[in-house]
């Protein structure tokens, strides 16, 4: 079945939530009680994905985003525990439309919102401003 999902968007994808682990969920993430449910902690880790959803290539950053999506759906399906704490993924997407003065603004959201990485941005010309902001803070980011 073609799901218009590149297999390299699939490695960007597990490299992404790969570092995201790597890269310390003490840190990244937050617990919430989940007593109501029965269910134990969960820690939340938060991966960011920046590319045009709007605009003439937003086809492009649409198969990106779906394909981050799914392949968080995917790990969240699994279970993943970390220590006995369940770990949780959870897709923070941004429209940068391809501009490249939206790059560094989408990467300080995601500063901000503590992401433990970034797929995208898709367009070189946004990626490179918007790298300089994740280098500072220490956000992994991949590009496809």
């Amino acid at each position: 079945m073609d799901t218009g999902i590149s297999r390299i968007s699939w490695r960007i994808v597990a490299v992404v939530a790969a570092v995201a682990l790597a890269a310390g969920l003490g840190a990244c993430g937050k617990q919430e009680d989940k007593a109501k449910s029965g269910s134990s902690l969960e820690r939340v880790v938060k991966i960011g994905h920046a590319a045009p959803l709007t605009g003439g290539i937003a086809h492009l950053g649409k198969d990106n985003e779906y394909g981050a999506k799914l392949a968080i759906d995917e790990a969240n399906a699994k279970g993943m525990t970390i220590g006995g704490e369940k770990i949780v993924f959870e897709l923070l997407s941004e429209d940068d439309e391809g501009k490249p003065d939206k790059g560094p603004i989408i990467a300080q959201k995601f500063v901000d919102a503590k992401v433990a990485g970034v797929v995208g941005h898709l367009n070189s010309g946004v990626t490179i401003p918007a790298s300089a902001v994740y280098n500072q803070a220490g956000i992994p980011m991949i590009s496809g």
